[in-house]
């Protein structure tokens, strides 16, 4: 036998021992909340009025590169959300006739938002639940952005990464 070798003692059951894995950091994703997601993307906010014409709201998606503006009134306030899929219904009832018409008359007007405090792993199911993309984020009536299935999971998908690497680099060394 080694010299250096000591068989265990009882006193070495008390020392603390560490864990690679917990409840708590197993769970960690389910922490992470919308303000997270608005921290990393921003809280721009693209809007429209409801009388304005759809012709001009296809114009800001395209120019932006987004697929839904809110809709809010001369106060500001969330009156409804208008999203490609909207326009799509309308286009396929009226072709050749829809890009005149109101946003008021075509937005969707019973808008599902959350809050900044709310967690992803909420904010994803509703989404999934409702079969929408976009979600307005609203504190004290307040508009503070919006944000999609998109930025949840690419939000996830970099967690996960950064989880993956801290695994790599504890067994690596």
């Amino acid at each position: 036998m080694p010299t250096s070798y000591q068989a265990p003692m009882r006193k070495d059951q008390a020392k603390s021992r560490s864990q690679s894995q917990s409840s708590e950091t197993n769970l960690n994703s389910e922490l992470a909340t919308v303000a997270d997601v608005l921290g990393r993307k921003g809280g721009d906010v693209f809007s429209i009025s409801p009388d304005e014409t759809l012709h001009h709201a296809v114009e800001i998606l395209r120019d932006k590169h987004i697929g839904a503006l809110m809709v809010t009134d001369g106060a500001g306030a969330l009156c409804g959300i208008l999203s490609e899929r909207d326009i799509v219904r309308k286009l396929a009832d009226t072709p050749g006739q829809t890009l005149p018409q109101r946003v008021g008359d075509v937005m969707t007007t019973e808008v599902v938002t959350c809050a900044p405090s709310d967690p992803l792993v909420s904010v994803l199911k509703q989404m999934t639940q409702g079969r929408f993309r976009h979600m307005p984020v609203v504190e004290n009536a307040s508009l503070l952005g919006m944000v999609t299935i998109g930025d949840v999971i690419g939000f996830r998908l970099n967690e996960l990464e950064h989880e993956a690497l801290q695994l790599k680099q504890l067994i690596v060394g």
